[in-house]
């Protein structure tokens, strides 16, 4: 007898984890598992802390995030969207996977189910298995050989019951760069309001787009429609370590979630979200950098792509990753392992980001392109070697 919840017990491995422990750490190891750049978090955010900390702000603040920085959100979320946004929708809970489950708790009970467009990053449809609820999966059309990715919106609708209670997507996407259309949006936004379902929107990736704009639904969701907007610090500011992330949430949550956040994570950490701070207010000259180092990789990798004969991709609209379809590959996890024992150089298995046994992800892997162009370049040779 355990009075352990199953849904703990059986809960998979991630599979991006179950790779990057053979190499992590390792210097002989290319590292392009993870959602990260090579890139140092820069010296005038770094400095942003480093103040809060001389000037002793080491102590509890308010659990949805110092007012500055809430205030700072809601401008720069407003700059964005061309739409004024409240800050009493804005709490920063800690990191943006904390706004993630936080959102999840608002809406899910166990029983409940979960839409979720696919490809996915694994630690969302784990958020919802661990809260008893099941993760559904709609999978995007295309990928391979230049088919761009689609979402084909009846199908996502068609998904939907009684026990649904959210719509999960990210856009820009992880692992496929994918990026939702405003008519699409629209279309979503319409169909949750007349079933009462939520939407969680992962926009995480928005600063890192190329040749198209990635809207959000902070330009057209009302104050209190059931819609959550999680961002982050993490990628676009290179400040994966520094675990600050932000929620907009409907307005009539605006109590509740100094509850949520205050019982799931006391708050964010309180000098990090001075660098935060620093961040979004001096930070526009360094999202340009990181969004055409993102470029550049991109197009490394779109220029690697032509000299193979059994890779392919949709070229990705937005964020820094690369998912790559190999053809005659079944196994992803194992060709990951063997590319890591072997040729030295990490990449994330196609099936760690849907469920177990989906062929369509098991023939693709996920590299993180915004790297620098040596360092990108010495992976990609060796991906091809392994080949």
């Amino acid at each position: 007898m355990t009075a352990i919840r199953d849904a703990i017990l059986n809960l998979p491995r991630n599979g991006i984890a179950a790779v990057s422990t053979k190499g992590l750490g390792k210097r002989d190891v290319i590292p392009l598992w993870f959602g990260e750049s090579d890139v140092v978090t820069p010296p005038f955010i770094r400095e942003g802390a480093k103040k809060a900390l001389d000037e002793g702000r080491t102590f509890y603040t308010f659990a949805r995030g110092i007012t500055e920085l809430r205030e700072a959100i809601a401008v720069w979320v407003t700059r964005q969207c061309g739409r004024p946004l409240d800050v009493e929708r804005v709490t920063v809970p800690g990191s943006a996977m904390m706004g993630v489950q936080i959102a999840l708790q608002c809406v899910c009970e166990p029983g409940d189910n979960v839409v979720i467009v696919a490809p996915m990053w694994p630690n969302i449809f784990q958020a919802v298995r661990g809260l008893g609820a099941e993760p559904r999966f709609v999978r995007l059309s295309g990928g391979a050989n230049g088919e761009p990715w689609t979402l084909d919106l009846d199908r996502l609708f068609a998904a939907c019951d009684k026990r649904t209670k959210a719509i999960f997507f990210a856009s820009p996407g992880n692992p496929t760069g994918w990026i939702m259309r405003a008519d699409e949006q629209r279309a979503i936004l319409e169909f949750t309001r007349q079933r009462g379902i939520a939407i969680i929107s992962d926009e995480v990736y928005t600063p890192i787009v190329y040749d198209v704009v990635a809207p959000s639904f902070a330009a057209i969701a009302d104050d209190e429609d059931d819609v959550f907007i999680v961002n982050s610090f993490s990628k676009a500011w290179a400040m994966t370590g520094w675990r600050v992330g932000w929620l907009v949430h409907p307005l009539k949550l605006r109590v509740q979630m100094a509850e949520m956040s205050g019982f799931n994570n006391t708050g964010a950490t309180t000098f990090a979200q001075y660098g935060a701070l620093t961040a979004i207010r001096d930070g526009d000259e360094f999202l340009a950098f990181m969004r055409e180092m993102s470029r550049k990789g991109r197009d490394i990798v779109e220029g690697f792509l032509k000299t193979q004969n059994r890779m392919s991709w949709s070229k990705p609209e937005g964020a820094f990753y690369g998912f790559l379809a190999v053809d005659g590959m079944t196994d992803s996890m194992a060709f990951a392992k063997r590319l890591v024992e072997e040729a030295k150089v990490g990449v994330a298995p196609g099936s760690a980001f849907g469920p177990a046994g989906d062929k369509d992800n098991d023939r693709f892997i996920r590299i993180c392109f915004a790297q620098s162009s040596a360092l990108l370049e010495e992976a990609l040779g060796r991906l091809a070697k392994a080949l």
